[in-house]
């Protein structure tokens, strides 16, 4: 979340950063300000008291010892009626305090000053576009992938909707095989750098607070209420705690983390749009790459490392694809600044999101209370986090199935992938 002290020192400067995202972002500057002065103001008021309330004491003391029992009972009293006083501040106080803390938490980020402005998807910035020739693709590659995976047998979005409902899906076969062998890819691909967590699936409501899916995405989540427990949306959010409430040495920053899981997410108003095949699901798998960082040079460094990544499998995949600076109107509630993959999908004749790579500044690890400090310092710094994705894998084997099908209906098998698929180069039709 955002540090109140700028709320104190440049409210100005908050809401004209905030009011770039439009809609009532910004709305909630003036009641933070309001309510953190008054919290101030009684929090000051309750010092005052205390401090009066350990002088009385010393002096009931020294008055007992000269055994003034009448002046020593009278400031007792008076001793006690302004601790009285002082409760009553403190829990009006904390009070208040909370209520700042609940807007704060509702309150998105504001976007980096490089980042372009813009009221929402179509005014997102096309940075470039690799690999893609509109007239390059034959009508064989002009099938999409939900008739394409039918015909191979490879999905079955029948049969997962009759085990879990609509908007899942099933991997057979050769399916479930080139899932698992793009995942790997990219496992290995990245191992070099970052470690590989396996983390837990379902997470503590604090967990999902830390990276601001709770409680503005309340809605988008599965929740376990049995158990008050979240299934993830993303990697990113158990990845994002695996230092909260630390305080990491500077000298080993920064941190990289990779994660190979499955994501739930329960696409709330997403009936009827783009939902065929692979396009939008329920639960979907992903491999997340997430940096930790010492500020923001050191993790714009890492957003550009994970870019360049994710941009080196698609190319290795065979695939076009194109990326977009995002707007402050489209961008996340989270982020700073944000790049979007999109790959070429020739037989839906779409571009589809692959892969968001996201700055959050020090949005997440202040909620996340994650610090940093170097030796013999005493003060911290809040960290900054860096996340992308290699890949969100559905949409990424949708533009692979399209692309690479032949004119027999197999499915071409691209040089890193075949020593995960016991080097064959073809995916053979059914016969």
């Amino acid at each position: 979340m955002l540090d109140v002290r700028h709320f104190r020192t440049d409210p100005d400067g908050v809401r004209v950063g905030l009011s770039r995202r439009g809609g009532d972002a910004a709305s909630h500057v003036d009641r933070i300000v309001a309510l953190d002065a008054e919290q101030r103001a009684l929090g000051t008021q309750r010092d005052e008291i205390r401090a009066r309330v350990k002088a009385l004491s010393k002096d009931v003391g020294r008055l007992r010892g000269r055994g003034d029992i009448d002046k020593a009972e009278a400031l007792m009293a008076e001793s006690r009626a302004l601790g009285d006083e002082e409760h009553r501040l403190d829990v009006e106080a904390g009070e208040l305090a909370e209520q700042v803390r609940q807007l704060l938490l509702r309150t998105p980020n504001l976007p980096a000053a490089d980042c372009p402005d813009g009221a929402g998807e179509a005014d997102n910035v096309v940075l470039r576009t690799e690999g893609y020739d509109p007239a390059g693709y034959g009508e064989h590659q002009r099938v999409p992938h939900w008739d394409i995976g039918t015909e191979l047998g490879i999905l079955d979005g029948e049969r997962a909707a009759k085990i879990s409902g609509s908007m899942f899906t099933m991997y057979r076969g050769w399916g479930a095989r080139l899932l698992r062998a793009m995942v790997q890819l990219s496992l290995d691909r990245n191992a070099d750098a970052y470690e590989e967590i396996r983390p837990p699936t379902l997470v503590r409501t604090d967990t999902m607070v830390s990276t601001g899916h709770l409680p503005k995405f309340e809605e988008e989540a599965y929740h376990v209420e049995r158990d008050d427990l979240w299934a993830i949306p993303t990697a990113e959010v158990p990845l994002t705690s695996l230092h909260r409430d630390e305080v990491l040495d500077r000298a080993e920053l920064p941190l990289r983390y990779m994660a190979y899981t499955s994501c739930f997410r329960r696409e709330a108003g997403a009936a009827g749009r783009d939902t065929r095949g692979l396009l939008r699901s329920h639960e979907f798998d992903k491999v997340e790459l997430l940096a930790v960082a010492a500020g923001a040079d050191q993790a714009i460094a890492c957003q550009e490392d994970v870019l360049a990544r994710s941009e080196s499998l698609l190319t290795d995949l065979g695939l076009a694809y194109r990326v977009l600076d995002l707007c402050t109107g489209d961008l996340g509630a989270s982020a700073a600044r944000t790049w979007d993959i999109e790959a070429y999908a020739p037989g839906c004749d779409m571009w589809l999101e692959v892969s968001s790579v996201s700055w959050f500044a020090d949005y997440q690890a202040r909620r996340a209370n994650i610090r940093h400090r170097g030796a013999g310092e005493k003060g911290t710094e809040v960290c900054h986090t860096v996340n992308g994705s290699a890949m969100g894998w559905p949409r990424t084997v949708a533009a692979y199935l399209e692309t690479h099908r032949q004119p027999d209906g197999s499915i071409g098998v691209v040089k890193v992938l075949q020593r995960y698929l016991g080097d064959v180069e073809t995916i053979p039709p059914r016969p």
